[in-house]
């Protein structure tokens, strides 16, 4: 079986928006404190043309706010989005997402926040400006799965953190987090307002808020490119060679539960769950089947979607941790050159090797 790739595999190329004219729009939003919301909300703006590179005034003074801005979010207690008019802290207000469910059937836990409404609007936009080749009629499926790839993967958690969504549902009081990460984009954003003591070591004075405010939105920027370019240019292309496989499965084997890549090191894991659906396959797929770097065969196992150490089907108890010819005569199998101890991966030197491990764990699973 070969194992090459098409250098077809990575389609997509990143503009570069540099060179382009600034604008002469001002957005607004409030001052005083910030947070990633407004951050992010005031970046993507300003990848659009008509907002590329625009002065932010940061203010409360709503006469401010609408004579002298062309567009605000995050402040004045409006979404309309003929007026230019992104706030979300009004009473009533229920604006989600769509589809209002996620890809697992649930409910979307969170409204959106001033950042979430401007990608609902522009966010497709924004995409575009930077991969134009999702603009063709061929690559519009593309594009609108990138869009509500980068809202589940990135957006919706700046929406929730900026509305008080805990990160556990309520009715699990008695749950406690084993540990809490200080290092998300909201967290960091947070660290860049200026502390209550802080005092400049050059100027003797206060640090400017509105120019750490300009520091932080390029920080959430860093952070939505370095997903989108491995959603565009990364996921993006290795689902379409994950859906070949998934097509293909029962040419790999019978049980249609084991899935065989021509190549290792793709994502493969959410491109499994996702298709799954799409397809609506009965049988779930148990072993993913690919060569690492060395040219090694490897088998994976599939794990229970949102869990990150529970597999659908384990590799046999017996071979875990086992290694090389001690693991060839356990498994009775030639060629195994190892088993993780947690059993979610193993090796074979072959194709042949590997796929008959596969088949084996699937017999000793269903016995």
């Amino acid at each position: 079986m070969s194992t090459t790739t098409s250098s077809s595999s990575q389609p997509y190329k990143r503009a570069k928006l540099s060179h382009l004219p600034p604008s002469t729009k001002t957005i607004g939003t409030h001052s005083g404190t910030f947070q990633a919301d407004e951050a992010l909300g005031v970046w993507l703006l300003r990848q659009l043309p008509l907002y590329r590179q625009s002065t932010v005034i940061r203010t409360r003074d709503s006469a401010v706010l609408d004579e002298k801005c062309d567009i605000v979010i995050d402040v004045g207690g409006v979404y309309d989005h003929e007026k230019l008019r992104y706030d979300h802290h009004q009473r009533g207000y229920e604006e989600r997402f769509a589809p209002e469910k996620k890809e697992g059937g649930e409910e979307r836990c969170t409204k959106l926040s001033a950042s979430g409404l401007v990608y609902r609007h522009y966010g497709k936009e924004v995409i575009s400006e930077y991969y134009p080749q999702l603009l063709t009629e061929e690559n519009s499926s593309a594009l609108e799965w990138v869009y509500g790839k980068m809202y589940n993967t990135f957006m919706e958690a700046i929406d929730a953190i900026d509305t008080g969504v805990e990160p556990i549902p309520s009715g699990h009081d008695d749950v406690e987090l084993q540990y809490r990460d200080s290092t998300g984009l909201s967290i960091r954003v947070g660290r860049t307002n200026p502390r209550w003591n802080e005092i400049d070591d050059v100027t003797g004075s206060p640090p400017e808020p509105d120019a750490r405010f300009e520091i932080a939105s390029e920080t959430c920027g860093k952070d939505f490119m370095s997903v989108l370019i491995k959603i565009v240019e990364s996921d993006l292309p290795a689902r379409s060679i994950v859906e070949s496989a998934v097509k293909k499965r029962y040419e790999c084997d019978t049980s249609g539960e084991i899935l065989c890549l021509p190549s290792g090191g793709l994502p493969w894991k959410s491109q499994v769950y996702e298709l799954e659906k799409d397809y609506a396959l009965e049988v779930p797929i148990k072993y993913v089947l690919y060569t690492d770097q060395a040219g090694m065969w490897r088998i994976q196992c599939v794990s229970v979607e949102g869990k990150a150490f529970e597999n659908r089907l384990g590799l046999p108890a017996d071979w875990r941790g086992v290694r090389d010819e001690d693991l060839s005569k356990v498994a009775g199998i030639e060629g195994c050159t190892f088993c993780h101890a947690s059993g979610f991966i193993g090796g074979n030197k072959s194709y042949e090797g590997v796929l008959e491990m596969a088949r084996f764990a699937l017999k000793v699973g269903k016995e």
